[in-house]
């Protein structure tokens, strides 16, 4: 079985050759057993020399295979295309800052052998703060309560998947992507197991307070139009409290008069709908965002190196040279 080996790479120059070292030990213990691999490196557009780094590996090690985008993309658009330049048997999806730990790719190809398209890797949370911890679960509640998907605490991208899964994926085209979400929307027998989470060994993350806001974000709106159906529901409601309200006023006056109107409790009752209406506003202008950004039908990334023979590389465009720069 040939199992190819997908990291997306961002500014990991410090840590790559380590990341590939032990990835190619894991492979030499499986080579006995059948197996082979590939290394498949996604550079995301990095500022540091980690595309200098690759084509470095690329000269000692003939199975590795890299893309370079030609600027940021962002983690989606690099794991979409690692998946249309993986060849395996099985797909293993991993970060190259080594919190994935290479060491448990064995553990994946022992348990896909028992039949499972899906083998995943759920990290515990040890060594997070109490903050980050329960905020986390406490999304996790919400948004299963919302989407079509179940999204599992603490499960993330490292994971093996079946040629069928991976070509399942890849039949999804859609621009606005949550793999998380994709690969529990795909389906297939899928088995978990946990693992303690590893310290990142060089810099800090890449995902600040606003990335980790904004791609739950996109958990929430990728598999649901419910928030859609609550602006529906609320205003409803909103009517109702309205007319009631109404009813209200005119009985108070037919009993004890006209009074003169309260100031405080007109201005409660506009800045309350006001921003009730900002709110609804906002989620429709989500939705209609993401219909733009699909209608306009762009490539999700673009290649500006890759030393891949075939790069099917944006959207499934012949390349202009082969290990050279490509311009789109």
């Amino acid at each position: 079985m040939l199992i190819s080996i997908v990291a997306p790479c961002y500014n990991e120059e410090a840590v790559l050759a380590r990341f590939h070292d032990k990835v190619q030990k894991v492979a030499e213990e499986l080579l006995p057993l059948g197996h082979d691999m590939e290394f498949v490196y996604v550079d995301d557009g990095s500022r540091d020399r980690t595309l200098t780094v690759l084509r470095q590996l690329a000269e000692l090690d003939a199975r590795v295979r890299y893309v370079s985008f030609s600027r940021n993309f962002g983690k989606e658009a690099a794991l979409l295309a690692g998946l249309r330049h993986a060849s395996g048997d099985a797909v293993v999806v991993m970060d190259a800052d080594l919190q994935h730990p290479p060491e448990l790719i064995s553990r994946m190809v022992q348990l896909r052998e028992q039949g499972y398209d899906q083998v995943i890797a759920r990290r515990t949370r040890t060594g997070d703060g109490f903050l980050r911890t329960a905020t986390a679960r406490l999304y996790y509640r919400f948004v299963n309560r919302l989407v079509d998907v179940e999204l599992v605490d603490g499960v993330g991208d490292f994971r093996m998947l079946s040629r069928r899964v991976v070509d399942a994926v890849l039949d999804l085209t859609e621009y606005n992507r949550f793999s998380k979400g994709l690969f529990a929307w795909v389906g297939f027998p899928a088995t978990t197991f946990e693992y303690e989470n590893a310290v990142r060994e060089h810099g800090r993350s890449s995902w600040s307070f606003k990335s980790l806001l904004n791609y739950g974000l996109d958990g929430l709106l990728s598999f649901n139009n419910r928030p859609l159906r609550a602006a529906l529901y609320l205003g409803m409601c909103l009517l109702v409290c309205a007319g009631l309200y109404t009813a209200w006023i005119v009985g108070a006056a037919l009993v004890n008069g006209v009074e003169t109107p309260g100031y405080v409790t007109i201005i409660t009752a506009v800045t309350a709908f006001a921003g009730v209406q900002m709110i609804m506003l906002g989620v429709i202008g989500e939705y209609t965002g993401r219909i733009y950004y699909e209608v306009k039908g762009r490539p999700h990334f673009l290649v500006k190196a890759t030393n891949v023979e075939r790069a099917e590389e944006t959207e499934g465009r012949t390349p202009c040279s082969t290990n050279k720069d490509l311009i789109r």
